[in-house]
């Protein structure tokens, strides 16, 4: 006798697979297809471009223009030199297309035409704050679209900012895997997840306290802290998923008085002491937001000779480690908390050291089954002549320093050895850059896409693919209104690097 219609209905929910389940199987499924298609220059694949920063919509609400960061992933326009790879591109609101022509011009051996039929854009038509892949996710003849859009019998996966479960959604929807991490892992990528991971390793850390839920657990925190190091001047509270700094406050212990009661001492003070990051959040809209989130308290680390350097590591969909790269970290606002951009690579004096701590955290990270890009971020300060590293954080997504150093690659053909810290072309020549996300002037606004395409020809300011050298600018869209742009100055020096940085500030106030 054939089973009820309702018996039916619960037997086939009991046998369907999950989500998580199907997103698993996508990604197992992604090894054999990496192996086969990834170095191949002539294989026929698409990538599926999706750089949403499916964060915290209250932090980065904080960061002006943060709509056209997903411009930051333009620089993956440069895969179509591989002359049957096609690129789908996804965007919250259409991008001028002469941003995309600017990409499309550096492109070696292939004509913009040629590159044209290979690549797709598409727009949620959306400047709301909801993150991209929410967007697209509640759009499905979009969706539609975007799975028309590869062609027969391309291998396709996903390469998104961050993985989160909306990556994962969005995902399964199309049947392709992502190159990056299975959100189920993402607690190793927050503030409170990497110092369990530092310990784990053994690598140095500050003093301090993770998983800490609410506003009292960081007052306790606090008090700590400072009860085992009554010299200790600053704390830093670290919201647990921040991004570039935002989550981030400082509290100041000089108003402490005496040693009784420092518990009491710092309930006190802490509403009107502490040093938000982020602009126009309240002490109430901070702790609301922590107590959400989760985070930690340490030590602020404070010395005559400081530096912040960091190294992206990546683990392949074949469990291979690759140290990318190594950066020195530009850091500002207040206390030095707010990433502002960077100079690759990171000082010879260590940088090879923090590449080797990158790789022993990048053993862990694989045992825990991550993959894809991530970046570790350091403190070192020098002490008698020696660097000492204490690792700050995890951050599993590609981050500020993903973009530039994957335009330097694509455009010079060359590659960073770990074991020399130096950046190496064909030819055996070095490369080095300098670049920031945050040039900002309120002079600059009102500038468009192609007053500033006419001022960089005009002042020999682009970069010259002849001498390997210039200026490579990203975050065009946020110029107009917000006068913002990113810029990255690539040169063989880094004295020849600060030039072109020096240089198109100077031309860029005098046109304005």
């Amino acid at each position: 006798m054939p089973l009820a219609k309702d018996k039916q209905i619960e037997l086939f929910s009991q046998q369907a697979p999950t989500e998580k389940e199907m997103f698993c199987k996508l990604q197992q499924n992604f090894a054999p297809q990496y192996k086969a298609v990834f170095y191949d220059k002539m294989a026929a694949k698409t990538v599926v471009v999706i750089p949403s920063l499916t964060l915290d919509p209250v932090i980065l609400a904080k960061i002006d223009g943060i709509v056209h960061y997903e411009e930051r992933l333009l620089c993956l326009l440069l895969l179509l030199r591989m002359p049957k790879t096609h690129i789908i591109y996804v965007t919250s609101t259409p991008i001028d297309p002469i941003i995309i022509d600017y990409y499309l011009h550096l492109l070696p051996g292939i004509t913009g035409d040629h590159a044209r039929q290979r690549m797709h854009f598409f727009s949620c038509y959306d400047a709301s704050p909801v993150s991209l892949t929410e967007k697209i996710l509640a759009r499905p003849r979009l969706i539609k679209r975007m799975m028309n859009a590869i062609p027969d019998g391309h291998l396709a996966h996903l390469a998104c900012f961050n993985v989160t479960e909306h990556e994962r959604k969005l995902a399964v929807t199309l049947g392709l895997p992502v190159y990056g991490c299975n959100p189920d892992l993402l607690f190793w990528g927050t503030k409170s997840g990497s110092r369990e991971i530092f310990k784990e390793c053994g690598v140095d850390i500050p003093a301090g306290y993770e998983n800490l839920q609410n506003e009292q657990q960081v007052i306790k925190a606090l008090a700590d802290l400072y009860e085992n190091n009554p010299l200790l001047m600053k704390a830093v509270i670290k919201m647990n998923d921040g991004f570039s700094g935002e989550g981030n406050a400082v509290f100041p212990y000089q108003k402490i008085s005496g040693r009784e009661n420092i518990e009491s001492q710092i309930r006190d003070l802490l509403p009107a002491e502490i040093e938000i990051v982020a602009s126009d959040l309240t002490y109430q809209q901070f702790m609301h937001k922590f107590t959400s989130m989760g985070g930690i308290v340490e030590e602020f680390i404070d010395a005559p000779q400081k530096a912040s350097p960091s190294v992206q590591c990546r683990i392949n969909p074949l469990g291979k480690i690759d140290i990318i790269s190594t950066h020195d970290q530009l850091m500002g606002g207040p206390d030095g908390q707010v990433f502002l951009g960077g100079t690759f690579p990171a000082n010879k004096e260590y940088s090879i050291d923090v590449g080797t701590l990158g790789k022993k955290i990048s053993e862990v990270m694989k045992n825990k089954g991550v993959m894809g890009r991530f970046g570790v971020d350091f403190l070192s300060v020098k002490e008698n002549e020696e660097w000492k590293h204490y690792a700050i954080e995890i951050n599993l997504r590609k981050g500020g320093t993903t973009h530039p150093y994957i335009m330097l690659q694509f455009l010079t053909n060359g590659d960073y050895n770990p074991d020399t810290g130096k950046y190496i072309l064909a030819d055996g020549n070095e490369k080095c850059y300098l670049f920031t996300d945050n040039l900002q002037d309120d002079r600059f606004k009102g500038l468009v896409p192609s007053d500033l395409m006419e001022i960089a020809m005009l002042n020999n300011l682009h970069y010259d693919a002849t001498k390997e050298e210039g200026v490579m600018f990203h975050l065009i869209g946020a110029l107009s209104q917000f006068g913002k742009i990113g810029l990255v100055c690539i040169a063989s020096t880094f004295e020849r690097a600060k030039y072109f940085y020096d240089e198109t500030v100077r031309v860029l106030e005098g046109e304005c």
